[in-house]
């Protein structure tokens, strides 16, 4: 029979059970057992239609009371088990800092290839030439058109492009931010253009993903002699004064005249061996004066300004300077293959 004593007993007990829980789990449980669906605090109002008009509005308002009464101290209870948990395992984690630290045998160490493009990049940076970046996402005009390869162009083929769409694509060259660089300031310039490019090819010397750098000079009365010393220069600092250097005529859509550039064999020092094929030569990198049609993309006037550009390969040298075979080494993360380096 429902009334005053019941809900009051039931109030005592479930205060009392309150108290006494310290999980989670029982909180959940004893949360069930008195304001769940089937709860007991349910079963007191399904009692109601049995007492008399009379004391059936007293008698819910009490069963309210009581619920709301333990609705509030379950959720401070919920709280103060969270809290005790959370002491609980700070006080199971904690450190002792009169230990003595642990010792590790290896130490973090530079990439290679980011070493060497720093090396790099601060050659040219001491013969007075700036850093410019662009966009890895490239359009079409900025990557092929505006280089002087169109669409018909053979040279499209070579490139092995990745393309997210048909006006855009992940670059094949760092080439595009001369073009951006050129739209944007007047020469004189003299800038060199780091980052990843992208192509189809994947083998012991190529990689999908792999590191460039452009770099370009434009003002009055640039010459190809400017261009020789220049990489002359950057080679002997990077290789070594005593490496002798060679420019090969050659073929690039964006410059004309075009040359290849080779160092004498870093292996065989120039008498001939597996690795240059017996030549006592190396290819490093492709140079040229820039073509007249980028000046006019760009709007300078060909008349008055000349330029030249190159583009070598960050792992190409990086594998010719450590003597490494395998491209893919650079990208496996082994950590006993860049301590050696």
């Amino acid at each position: 029979m429902l009334s005053w004593e019941v809900i009051e007993e039931i109030k005592k007990t479930a205060l009392n059970e309150l108290e006494n829980i310290t999980s989670e789990r029982d909180w959940v449980e004893l949360k069930a057992k008195y304001l769940g669906k089937k709860g007991k605090l349910q079963d007191l109002l399904k009692m109601l239609p049995t007492v008399s008009q009379e004391e059936r509005k007293s008698l819910g308002s009490q069963v309210n009371e009581v619920k709301d009464l333990l609705e509030n101290l379950f959720s401070d209870k919920l709280q103060e088990i969270k809290l005790s948990l959370k002491k609980q395992k700070i006080f199971e984690k904690k450190v002792d800092i009169t230990l003595p630290s642990k010792r590790y045998s290896r130490t973090g160490r530079v990439h290679p290839l980011n070493r060497v493009t720093s090396e790099i990049l601060d050659i040219f940076s001491s013969l007075g030439f700036e850093v410019e970046e662009g966009p890895e996402i490239e359009e079409d005009y900025y990557n092929f058109e505006a280089l002087n390869i169109p669409k018909e162009h053979p040279a499209r083929d070579m490139q092995d492009t990745f393309y997210i769409d048909e006006s855009r694509l992940l670059r094949t060259h760092t080439s595009p931010v001369q073009i951006r660089v050129m739209e944007k300031r007047q020469p004189p310039l003299m800038v060199v253009c780091p980052g990843k490019v992208y192509r189809r090819d994947s083998d012991v010397t190529h990689s999908p993903m792999f590191h460039q750098i452009e770099g370009f000079m434009v003002d009055k009365e640039v010459s190809f002699s400017h261009l020789k010393g220049v990489l002359t220069e950057f080679l002997q600092a990077f290789f070594g004064k005593e490496k002798n250097v060679r420019f090969r005529p050659s073929y690039f859509p964006f410059t004309e005249p075009s040359a290849e550039v080779d160092i004498e064999c870093v292996v065989c020092e120039g008498k001939g061996c597996r690795v240059c094929k017996g030549s006592g030569w190396l290819e490093v990198l492709g140079c040229g004066m820039i073509h007249p049609y980028l000046f006019s993309v760009v709007g300078y006037d060909k008349s008055v300004y000349s330029g030249f550009a190159f583009g070598l390969g960050v792992e190409r040298l990086t594998m010719l300077k450590y003597a490494i075979d395998d491209i893919r080494l650079f990208y496996e993360g082994n950590v006993s293959f860049l301590e050696q380096l």
